[in-house]
């Protein structure tokens, strides 16, 4: 065999061989982002299901005796029932509000052009540049001043405005993605703007309003600093854990994290039909 040869064989094998080792590396890099995420979830879900003698003992056990133990002791626990309730609430009134104030900001900007709209859009995004160490003590005085510090009121108006920007960006983009004539077709057959949005716009678009919802409910259940900071006797389950590792047994930090975590995963898991559908109609 001529050299010549042996150098369109290697040129041959070469691109094989480099797109073998990419599906390696892409198989490799998806498994470990998995057990990133999934090992911690499922050492949770072990020692909640466990007896507090087995989650002390040693050596650790890879599987659950499924005893509610921990679970019963977790929710005995003085002062849990209450943080819990104030998590719901305040992960409620930030649904709600994130919702109603960010999608008609988003359908502002889907529609509607007007002087400052890219700025707008930058200063969306600019307020969650700062960080909310930064902001927690100004929101303390003016809450004391203002008499929201310690409320469940005050708490929502934090983490409303921690998820207002993504409210706004995703329905914004839902927005663009329905054909702005379908709007023009129905006020030629006698619909006002807001019939034509009701009865519309709004059904084709309800799947991402959902998603961002579940969204925002997520971002104030699991937000634990401004919770800290600004409450001392409403505090959600997040802060109130935080407060009490010190002095907390391993039985009620464990069950505390798959409380914090399992809503969470339940309700991303319960709307993953509506995110698949939110990105398809971002992406027409």
């Amino acid at each position: 065999m001529t050299a010549a040869d042996i150098a369109v064989s290697a040129k041959k094998v070469r691109p094989t061989d480099h797109r073998s080792a990419s599906r390696w590396l892409m198989a490799a890099t998806i498994t470990i982002l998995c057990l990133w995420v999934l090992v911690p979830i499922y050492l949770i879900l072990v020692n909640t299901l466990s007896s507090p003698e087995e989650v002390t003992s040693w050596p650790r056990q890879f599987f659950p005796s499924f005893d509610l133990g921990s679970v019963t002791f977790f929710a005995n626990y003085q002062g849990v029932a209450r943080a819990l309730l104030n998590s719901v609430i305040v992960a409620v009134m930030t649904m709600v509000f994130s919702i109603g104030l960010g999608a008609p900001a988003g359908y502002a900007l889907a529609r509607f052009d007007f002087p400052g709209k890219n700025v707008f859009r930058v200063v969306v995004l600019m307020t969650r540049a700062f960080p909310l160490p930064l902001l927690a003590l100004p929101l303390a005085i003016m809450f004391i001043q203002i008499g929201l510090d310690d409320t469940r009121f005050g708490l929502a108006l934090v983490h409303t405005m921690l998820a207002m920007p993504f409210a706004i960006l995703i329905t914004a983009s839902l927005f663009m993605g329905i054909p702005y004539e379908l709007e023009e077709a129905a006020w030629t057959l006698g619909c006002n703007r807001f019939t034509a949005f009701v009865k519309v716009v709004l059904p084709l678009v309800m799947p991402g309003i959902a998603a961002s919802a579940v969204f925002a409910f997520v971002i104030s259940w699991n937000e634990v600093f401004a919770a800290a900071v600004l409450t001392i006797q409403n505090r959600t389950l997040t802060a109130f854990l935080l407060t009490s590792l010190n002095e907390a047994p391993l039985a009620l930090k464990f069950a505390g994290g798959a409380v914090l975590v399992l809503p969470a995963l339940f309700f991303l898991f319960a709307v993953r039909k509506y995110l698949f559908a939110m990105w398809g109609i971002a992406n027409r």
